[in-house]
């Protein structure tokens, strides 16, 4: 019976299904914080209110659903954390909220998808991807990732004409910055385009500590704190002698802070290391053009944004080679063993009845979830 359950059409799904949760939730953040940016709030503080949320709403649950499993923390294990603290809640986000300053939320989305061509670059060199220059599934990986960049340049280069959509007759073609700040494609490009070099370097690195500290929330909670406090020393230089920075109150920045805190820095953080560990790195980022599209559509409806059509079609070309990356990774996934999953199953079985004895007063919905973090435990032993 486990094995049947393992090898169902639900437990195949539930991957794509959490990925593109993660991307309404990213587009979601996307249009709030665009707003909270708009009304005059400091990218850098956004980074920290962000994240001091995320761990406050993260590290009671890795306290209590990690405390029988939570390998001891090492001094590499530690720098690790700190290094990724560092790439993406400080520098990757620092760096997309003024990129996202300086263009659009539907710009800022468009550019993320060069992530995948990042990751997979990234994962190549550290042999974390298998890549044969004689096959065509690899050559398609390499393509496609030339062909993302190439778009990427043509998204930020290439304005051309502007569309008229029936909601959009009358927009302001500043609006969308919120007039504070002046547009400045090419400066946001290359802001953005630096974060998601960190991003996908976060992305790696998170595979790879896995690996020595297989603990989820744990981990989660860790790389939060350690980008509070990190984001903190960065924001307080960059806002030194500006005290009202730090100022909120019940509006669009108090909101900004805890949506992206919980769902985009805690959930999301969570989420794709549960799912890095099932379909590796290059899976995570696969479904950005979701993000995309979505961030499209409501920021034309809410922040007035205007698209235009050098924009648009540099945005087809980047999911182009988004999707011929993705091709070429679904081509060298090697075949589930059977046998290695009758394993799994039967020690997941063994593992929940142990479980359910010493935690019959928690909700059923967190047991399952402290069991899906210890199944690979198991596995290995």
């Amino acid at each position: 019976m486990a094995t049947e359950s393992s090898d169902s059409p639900y437990d195949k799904a539930k991957p794509f299904l959490a990925v593109v949760l993660m991307q309404f939730g990213y587009a979601g953040m996307s249009i709030i914080s665009k707003h909270a940016l708009n009304e005059g709030m400091s990218q850098h503080v956004l980074v920290v209110y962000r994240h001091a949320v995320a761990t406050i709403v993260i590290a009671p649950f890795a306290f209590i659903f990690d405390r029988k499993v939570r390998p001891k923390m090492t001094l590499s294990i530690f720098f690790k954390i700190m290094l990724m603290g560092l790439l993406e809640p400080t520098i990757d986000q620092n760096l997309y909220y003024t990129g996202m300053k300086y263009t659009t939320a539907t710009f800022a989305s468009a550019m993320c998808n060069i992530l995948p061509a990042f990751a997979f670059l990234m994962a190549w060199a550290l042999r974390l991807e298998k890549v044969n220059i004689r096959k065509m599934h690899s050559q398609a990986k390499i393509i496609g990732t030339i062909v993302t960049v190439g778009g990427a340049m043509l998204m930020t280069l290439v304005k051309g004409t502007q569309l008229d959509l029936p909601w959009t007759k009358g927009y302001d073609q500043h609006a969308s910055t919120g007039g504070l700040t002046k547009q400045d494609p090419i400066k946001g490009a290359l802001m953005i385009t630096t974060g998601c070099a960190c991003w996908a370097s976060f992305i790696i690195l998170q595979a790879i500590t896995l690996k020595s500290y297989p603990v989820e929330l744990s981990l989660t909670a860790w790389i939060c704190f350690m980008g509070t406090i990190e984001g903190t020393v960065l924001a307080v230089v960059m806002e030194r002698g500006n005290p009202s920075a730090w100022s909120i109150a019940l509006d669009y920045k108090l909101l900004a802070a805890v949506y992206s805190g919980v769902f985009c820095s805690g959930l999301a953080y969570y989420v794709q290391g549960l799912i890095m560990k099932r379909r590796g790195p290059v899976f995570v980022t696969a479904f950005n053009p979701l993000s995309m599209v979505i961030v499209a559509i409501l920021g034309s409806f809410f922040l007035k944004e205007i698209l235009y059509l050098g924009r648009v079609f540099g945005a087809v070309v980047i999911v182009t080679g988004l999707y011929l990356v993705l091709w070429g990774k679904s081509k060298d996934e090697p075949p589930s063993n059977s046998s290695n999953d009758h394993k799994v199953a039967a020690s997941a079985t063994q593992m929940a009845t142990k479980t359910q004895e010493r935690t019959e007063t928690l909700n059923q919905d967190f047991v399952a979830l402290d069991l899906t973090k210890v199944r690979p435990n198991d596995e290995s032993d």
